[in-house]
């Protein structure tokens, strides 16, 4: 593609048909939807996006799922997803049936790196800090979730005053735009990714600078 041209509703339409068919023929009898307005137009909206702001590197993630430990053996994912990123972030974008998802923050990290942000929670002048920007953030409209722990982490008490954040594994901050009976326009997708970005920053911001380099798991 050209340039990024919306989400038409036919988008949409392709997911629900994966969910109720995820077979190789439906893919196969409808790959010119998938390689063009589904991936294509994913790609196309992500390399309008990448560059000084959000980090000058894209990455579209394969559709097919790994089978090998899976009990689910669903050939296809039923989300197409990718990500704008710069060494220290990567900025998140989902599309599905729902609509389009945007987030970022605190996924996955390596064991040292969560250790970091359970010190900083536990630090009274960094935690605070973080319970106001979460505050923030869901006031801006965003949801703020991620994988927790059932209980407390090792060693810390249960009735700990920010005892939610400290079962967090994860910290992400999004939001998803669902599709109108035309589906998701340019502008409205493009604006729905660099405004939730935006306003996930100050959260990441926090992690940047108590956290430092989080890697994956």
């Amino acid at each position: 593609m050209s340039g990024f041209a919306g989400f038409p509703p036919a988008v949409f339409a392709w997911f629900e048909g994966l969910e109720a068919d995820n077979s190789r023929e439906y893919v196969q009898r409808t790959r010119d939807v998938l390689d063009e307005q589904v991936r294509g137009g994913m790609e196309a909206l992500l390399d309008e996006l990448a560059g000084e702001e959000f980090g000058p590197m894209v990455k579209l993630f394969r559709q097919h799922r790994d089978l090998r430990f899976s009990r689910d053996k669903s050939p296809y994912k039923t989300r197409t997803y990718g990500l704008v990123s710069s060494p220290e972030r990567h900025h998140y974008a989902e599309l599905s049936a729902r609509g389009l998802y945007a987030g970022t923050g605190f996924y996955r990290p390596e064991r040292d790196a969560l250790a970091r942000f359970r010190d900083a929670v536990l630090d009274d002048s960094t935690g605070p800090e973080l319970e106001t920007l979460v505050a923030q953030a869901r006031a801006a409209g965003l949801e703020v979730e991620g994988a927790t722990l059932r209980s407390a982490p090792r060693g810390v008490d249960r009735d700990h005053p920010r005892i939610e954040l400290l079962r967090h594994t994860s910290l992400i901050a999004g939001r998803r735009l669902a599709p109108g009976r035309g589906g998701i326009a340019r502008e409205a997708a493009l604006g729905h990714l660099s405004d939730t970005w935006r306003a996930a920053g100050p959260l990441l911001g926090w992690v940047d600078r108590t956290v430092g380099a989080t890697g994956t798991g």
